[in-house]
């Protein structure tokens, strides 16, 4: 930093950030506002200026230095470790000392914690200090090298397509550069020893075999006959990165649940019979935000015919309820957060509870039942049943006839799609008293539509909807 950088400084004033003290003599005060910075956004404390901003500098010896880094290191918990630096400042010398934000909070001054709200150093509540302390515990986790694991362990194609789809969706380049300075740099490696180690978070993103090195990272989907777990129609132990576990879940999701159509007043229109956006954002939270320091249990999506069940391992964070949950956010897992962030498969704000109540409401369902369940976060999604139909609206959609149908034709449609009747040619003629010819072009002009698929040759040939 130069005299030109400090005085810039100066010219902003006091704030989130920045902190002016006059002299040394207030390094007690100067170390509880190193510990606010610490928990907070980080920031910059400049000795030998006034709070009006006037530069009247300080004395400086050889101990200087390290007498406000032991003064900083000695009265906090955990250390916080400031950079110090002189800057000649119009003929005066100013003291600069660094404080990053860090990933170690909370920290505590005089046994004291502190938070930066604007210019002041405020002491931090009780419940902000349990959620910094469980912040700090997934932030460690996450952050934390893998036992036996190598750089070689990575995958270059998925760490490839992550910058890709990064660079994509947030309209940025796409970054340069060698690749393990990338992957330091996002926290999916870390050094040891000289060597390149991938952290947990890292393996989970990028690994080749993510499974093999935290085993319960899967998730484990099934499809339930009626609507209990008696009888299983369908399961499967999802693995792979979190993004390809998101995906997948969707696709097991979409291929156990019912699409429906049918023809109103000469309109046809399908249904889901959930909303897969509302489904699918419970996915991820599950997956993003789950507790994985839970080593014997895995995120459970389960498909009933009456409702969607996703259990997620850990329980609310402190000071997150159901009643404050719209508002109140806790980023269990913030390195795993950025990386979904960062290719929009999760919204880090914290608008997906209120996103997935507004989709469903739309759908026409209830909104989605959530339960803290201590060691679970569940999320319930209850379908239409035998109403799935009803879903339906009878706005906005194409008119038939417009699109040349004859009358015959429309209750062809309705037959097959509503009541899910199959046609022969012979039954054609029999409910419309036309010839074999006419029966033969009406039916194939339902073909080229897209709504009617054929089926068999000669005289098997059936029609039906798809």
């Amino acid at each position: 930093m130069n005299a030109n950088d400090v005085l810039r400084l100066v010219s902003q004033g006091e704030g989130q950030q920045l902190e002016f003290k006059r002299s040394l003599a207030e390094l007690d005060t100067a170390t509880r506002t190193a510990v606010a910075f610490a928990n907070t956004d980080g920031g910059v404390l400049l000795f030998g200026v006034r709070n009006s901003g006037e530069i009247i500098g300080v004395e400086v010896s050889q101990t200087t230095k390290e007498r406000i880094v032991s003064r900083i290191t000695g009265t906090t918990d955990p250390v916080v470790y400031p950079s110090v630096e002189y800057v000649p400042v119009e003929g005066r010398m100013v003291i600069v000392v660094r404080v990053a934000p860090s990933d170690n909070r909370p920290h505590l001054a005089r046994g004291r914690a502190y938070k930066r709200v604007g210019a002041a150093d405020v002491q931090l509540k009780r419940d902000e200090y349990e959620r910094l302390l469980l912040t700090r515990s997934h932030a460690a986790f996450g952050r934390q090298p893998v036992v036996g694991a190598r750089y070689t362990d990575l995958d270059e194609e998925r760490i490839r397509w992550y910058l890709a789809q990064r660079a994509k969706k947030r309209g940025i380049s796409a970054p340069g550069g060698p690749l393990p300075d990338l992957l330091t740099g996002l926290g999916a490696v870390v050094e040891r020893a000289g060597r390149l180690i991938p952290t947990r978070a890292g393996i989970l993103f990028f690994g080749r075999d993510p499974q093999g090195w935290i085993s319960h990272s899967q998730v484990r989907v099934a499809r339930f006959q009626g609507t209990s777990t008696t009888h299983f129609i369908d399961r499967a132990d999802l693995s792979g990165t979190l993004p390809e576990l998101i995906d997948a879940a969707e696709q097991f999701i979409r291929r156990n649940t019912r699409l429906a159509a049918r023809v109103v007043g000469f309109r046809r229109r399908e249904v889901t019979e959930y909303p897969y956006e509302a489904v699918r954002e419970a996915v991820c939270n599950a997956v993003c935000h789950r507790d994985y320091r839970i080593e014997g249990a895995s995120v459970r999506i389960m498909v009933f015919a009456d409702r969607i069940e996703i259990n997620s391992p850990g329980g609310l964070p402190p000071g997150v309820t159901l009643a404050n949950i719209e508002r109140k956010h806790v980023l269990r897992n913030p390195l795993i957060a950025n990386y979904l962030y960062d290719i929009f498969y999760i919204e880090k704000w914290g608008t997906g509870i209120a996103r997935m109540r507004r989709l469903m409401r739309e759908h026409g369902l209830a909104e989605p039942q959530l339960e803290d369940l201590d060691d679970f976060f569940a999320v319930t999604f209850y379908g239409p049943g035998d109403r799935i139909l009803d879903l339906i609206p009878e706005e906005g959609v194409t008119d038939l006839r417009a699109l040349g149908l004859n009358e015959r034709q429309i209750e062809a449609l309705r037959l097959m799609v509503n009541e899910g009747q199959e046609l022969g040619n012979a039954d054609y003629r029999r409910l419309f008293n036309v010839s074999k010819n006419t029966a033969f072009r009406d039916l194939q002009a339902l073909v080229k539509t897209g709504w009617v698929k054929i089926e068999g040759t000669g005289r098997g040939t059936r029609y039906r909807a798809p």
